[in-house]
């Protein structure tokens, strides 16, 4: 291989190298941008559900269990109910 192409190659391997630095740069600026978006979302999301930090807690440790039924929230409400029937006897 003569000096010629090996500059070229060079050149062209400084130029890849380049490109791949900024495609790197905006790999890691896209997904902290996404990272962001999504904890955003999570947090409107409990906020709307008006769960307190304990509710939230159940309600992901029962669904890394895989025994998520209901919103503590609802359990709660019926237990109200139940003890109010229970009340009313």
């Amino acid at each position: 291989m003569d000096e010629v192409k090996l500059k070229k190659l060079g050149a062209e391997l400084k130029k890849a190298r380049t490109k791949r630095d900024e495609w790197d740069a905006k790999l890691k600026e896209l997904e902290r941008k996404y990272r962001e978006a999504e904890n955003t979302c999570i947090h409107d999301m409990v906020h709307a559900a008006n769960l307190t930090p304990e509710q939230l807690a159940v309600i992901i440790r029962k669904a890394n269990a895989g025994e998520f039924d209901e919103l503590p929230a609802a359990n709660e409400a019926k237990e109200a109910e139940s003890n109010e029937e229970e009340f009313e006897k």
